[in-house]
């Protein structure tokens, strides 16, 4: 028995398949080094979800989304998140326009295909509410009237692991609305030495040059993208498989709360995008393994005295994997 999934023509999935390599490709001839963040971040996109990034400043975080926005001719958006950002700010507004003497409508700068929530967590509850509520929905409510988002709409919501003075971390409930959380590490020497060379190459600023990058796909694209990686085949195993991780975290020793039925659900939804930008039609144990980390990590709670000996949840979900049985199939 298996999982029932949807089906498109072979030729359309081929071709799905090979925009989204095409894709990857441009974002690597500006984006140096971090593979893995790069795939991860596509995988979320193909799999209509939403992404948490953690990092230092200054890891091209910002470059990331432009990148990934020019690949397929696509809208981004970037709002620096404070203590004093309203909702309004997030999602728009009705205002009163004197000259017309009438009641207009401005829409926030959700209203696009990529959103970088830049330090989400600097903002207050309530403004971070109104962000997850549209990435849930995909959605605003104004006055009564629903405005849908484009599609493809995904948000990248970014926060700084030292700096926590002045923060409003986000509720657990709310964390786990993010399909992945990725974790963008200092790049390698050599890859250090390119960056410096390419911004030191005649460039005005530290801003690197996006002309590298030629549009492969449009909206339209990403979207059709997006409906092939939800026909990839995933055998009744692999849920399993997926399953078995997930309840694995709420019973794992030194865990305080382990992964809700939403990380099932990432692991497969990912584990698929991930499947297709291999080029396959069919998820694998590996593809699980994969993305276990960015699919897992934020959905976990160390217990105290677990956090005070230096574990980290990394780690404990490597263990888990190592001990968690994987089909053969």
């Amino acid at each position: 028995m298996s999982s029932e999934n949807p089906v498109i023509p072979r030729e359309d999935f081929a071709r799905a398949s090979e925009l989204a390599r095409k894709m990857r490709a441009e974002i690597r001839k500006v984006f140096v080094g971090q593979s893995e963040v790069v795939d991860q971040t596509l995988v979320a996109l193909f799999a209509a979800g939403h992404l948490l990034l953690e990092g230092v400043p200054g890891l091209g975080k910002t470059l990331l989304v432009r990148a990934l926005a020019r690949s397929f001719s696509g809208s981004s958006t970037r709002i620096q998140f404070t203590p004093d950002l309203m909702p309004a700010d997030v999602v728009g507004h009705v205002m009163y326009e004197a000259s017309s003497g009438e009641m207009r409508l401005r829409r926030g700068p959700v209203f696009t295909n990529l959103l970088l929530a830049d330090e989400i967590n600097r903002a207050p509850a309530k403004t971070q509410a109104a962000l997850l509520e549209v990435m849930q929905e995909r959605q605003v409510t104004l006055e009564g009237q629903s405005l849908e988002v484009p599609a493809p709409f995904m948000t990248l919501a970014t926060q700084n692991p030292i700096e926590l003075e002045g923060t409003y971390p986000l509720p657990e409930a709310q964390v786990d609305r993010f399909l992945l959380k990725v974790q963008i590490d200092y790049p390698s020497e050599q890859e250090e030495l390119e960056l410096v060379y390419r911004v030191a190459s005649g460039a005005l600023g530290d801003s690197l040059d996006l002309s590298p990058i030629s549009p492969v796909a449009d909206a339209a694209g990403v979207v059709a993208i997006q409906v092939a990686a939800a026909t990839v085949f995933v055998d009744e195993r692999i849920s399993d498989y997926a399953v078995r991780i997930v309840r694995a975290t709420r019973a794992w020793p030194g865990v305080a709360l382990g992964a809700g039925p939403r990380g099932g659900l990432a692991l497969v939804r990912a584990s698929r995008a991930r499947a297709l930008l291999e080029g396959r039609g069919f998820v694998t144990p590996d593809d699980v393994k994969a993305i276990a980390l960015p699919a897992l990590r934020h959905r976990i709670l160390l217990s105290p005295e677990v956090e005070l000996e230096g574990q980290r949840v990394d780690a404990l979900i490597g263990a888990l994997l190592a001990r968690v049985e994987a089909p053969r199939v």
